[in-house]
């Protein structure tokens, strides 16, 4: 069967599912003291909020900062106001909370975008919450002594961040889709992945499977031939090469990580990172009540650039607003926050904050010594691309550039590229933005499947534009970490690739196994694909790679 695929990579094992959520019933009795009741409700919020908040102080990365928001999900007042009204109209406790969550998650849904995936993570605070009142285990993994391919409908971030890789060696989901929260998490761990796979729910518990991350593949009950030649792929996998990233016959590709902690910094030097090509400072920011000083900032950047060194960074800008709500910035209420106010748009409603940053990143690169490049997300247009490297310039900052996440940007790229340094081609909120299509949505899934033409034509129309003024092009959204399609890029014209530190030996070892001729065959393949199918089987010929 076939879903789509999230994070790359090939796993072979046996299917666990995901222990299912405790389940309330409006029928049972309400309990007879309403305050006390309340009390109860407040309490199993707090606890499941501490918890979140504990999770993410341990986690790194993508995974402290989803666990971050979703700790505030669960202190949320207007949820709690919810379920306090529901015991008080004499609804059982659980019952009330799971009635609100629902409330809330509707609407949450109904606004797309980024806000419907905190609607997973809302039902998960839900379903933890539950389980706090009625005493039982919350869902969460299964147990096993044999390393397994993990199924479920979908993973919340408690469930994901919490993962052993050395255990659970696949991740399969019924619904989500590639740039959900799964996906994100699962490239972080290195664990292969395959979501939007509505098939999946009939495979039985212990049904051994190959998971294919890279290709969207779920292969049942594998002969013992093919179980051999995964674990030889892993093998080979494990022994890929080393040393900076460049084609078989010498075209430079560098190899850098998305990183968003000193953790992370951290790992991309232990996997061979050549630099840093997004780093999110978003980690900073969340779960406070107030905005970190510049001297707060500042020691934070400072570590982080001491561990990378002399190997470059590029620094993104706060990308708050949508789905990580920071309540010290006062922003206006959003039917649609996910294209509302958001990335470099917050200067509009707080320019301290973004000046403050600039301030503290420029502070930083000077006591380090470290290369230091700084992007804003979220640009649109040619005023807003030249106030943001206006306000860098006047802070010390050299080397500006901006985010390619709207398409409109990908249209200007050419009037753009006068203002900044260089391009960073966010795929993922890219391809939400140019097909008009939820991420979080399972049924349209499809429309972020990287090997969609339309992706491929909006990049090549990037790296034509930036060449007018000579500006550089790197790619830092999730469509980098698929090997095969790296080397697209690669053939588009896209100089640097930032992924997942774990994604980074995969990509190597792909792009030293093809010429820069090869690369370029296979972007053009893929510009003339009809379909993103046709473009994945076109381009691997292209590549020398069986389809």
């Amino acid at each position: 069967m076939r879903g789509v695929a999230a994070a790359p990579g090939v796993a072979v094992g046996p299917v666990k599912w995901l222990a299912s959520a405790p389940v309330t019933s409006p029928d049972d009795a309400p309990g007879s003291d309403v305050d006390a009741e309340i009390s109860l409700a407040e309490t199993a919020f707090e606890t499941v909020a501490a918890r979140y908040s504990a999770l993410a102080l341990d986690a790194t990365g993508p995974a402290a900062d989803i666990l971050f928001m979703t700790s505030a999900l669960a202190a949320d007042p207007a949820l709690l106001d919810q379920v306090r009204a529901g015991i008080r109209a004499g609804g059982l406790t659980a019952h009330a909370v799971t009635e609100a969550v629902a409330h809330f998650a509707e609407q949450l849904n109904a606004l797309g975008g980024m806000m419907a995936e905190r609607a997973s993570d809302l039902r998960d605070v839900g379903q933890r919450v539950v389980a706090e009142l009625l005493g039982v285990d919350p869902p969460g993994i299964p147990d096993s002594a044999v390393p397994f391919v993990l199924a479920a409908q979908d993973l919340a971030p408690a469930d994901t961040a919490t993962l052993n890789p050395e255990i659970v060696v696949g991740l399969l989901t019924v619904a989500g889709g590639p740039t959900s929260h799964t996906a994100i998490l699962a490239k972080a761990l290195g664990i292969p992945a395959v979501v939007a796979c509505p098939g999946a729910v009939a495979i039985a518990e212990d049904t051994e499977v190959v998971l294919d991350g890279t290709g969207g593949a779920v292969e049942i009950a594998p002969t013992a031939e093919r179980r051999a030649e995964v674990e030889a792929l892993r093998a080979r996998q494990a022994d890929a090469p080393t040393g900076p990233g460049r084609t078989a016959d010498g075209h430079a590709v560098p190899l850098l990580a998305n990183v968003g902690s000193a953790a992370d910094a951290q790992l991309a030097v232990e996997l061979g990172a050549e630099g840093v090509g997004l780093f999110r400072t978003e980690f900073l920011f969340l779960d406070r009540k107030s905005s970190p000083t510049v001297d707060e900032q500042t020691a934070q950047y400072t570590e982080i650039f001491r561990i990378m060194g002399e190997r470059p960074v590029t620094v993104r800008t706060l990308d708050a607003g949508s789905d990580k709500p920071l309540p010290f910035l006062n922003l206006p209420e959003e039917e649609n926050p996910a294209l509302g106010v958001r990335g470099l748009r917050l200067s509009s409603v707080d320019e301290g904050a973004l000046l403050d940053q600039l301030s503290a990143i420029e502070a930083a690169a000077k006591a380090t010594g470290t290369p230091v490049k700084v992007m804003a997300p979220m640009v649109a247009t040619v005023e807003e691309a030249n106030y943001f490297a206006t306000r860098a310039r006047e802070a010390g900052l050299e080397t500006r550039g901006v985010m390619v996440e709207i398409p409109a940007a990908a249209i200007r790229a050419g009037q753009l590229g006068a203002e900044v340094d260089f391009f960073s081609i966010g795929t993922n909120d890219l391809s939400q933005h140019l097909f008009g299509a939820d991420r979080m949505s399972s049924s349209l899934a499809a429309l972020h499947n990287p090997w969609q033409p339309a992706l491929a034509a909006t990049i090549a129309f990037v790296v034509d534009g930036a060449s007018t003024h000579d500006v550089k092009v790197g790619v830092c959204g999730e469509s980098a970490s698929n090997p095969d399609f790296a080397c697209v890029l690669v053939g588009l014209g896209v100089e640097t690739l930032s992924m997942a530190p774990r994604s980074i030996a995969g990509v190597r070892a792909a792009l030293a196994e093809v010429t820069l001729e090869q690369c370029r065959a296979a972007a053009a393949a893929v510009l003339a694909a009809r379909t993103a199918e046709d473009a994945v089987v076109a381009a691997r010929r292209a590549l020398g790679r069986a389809s």
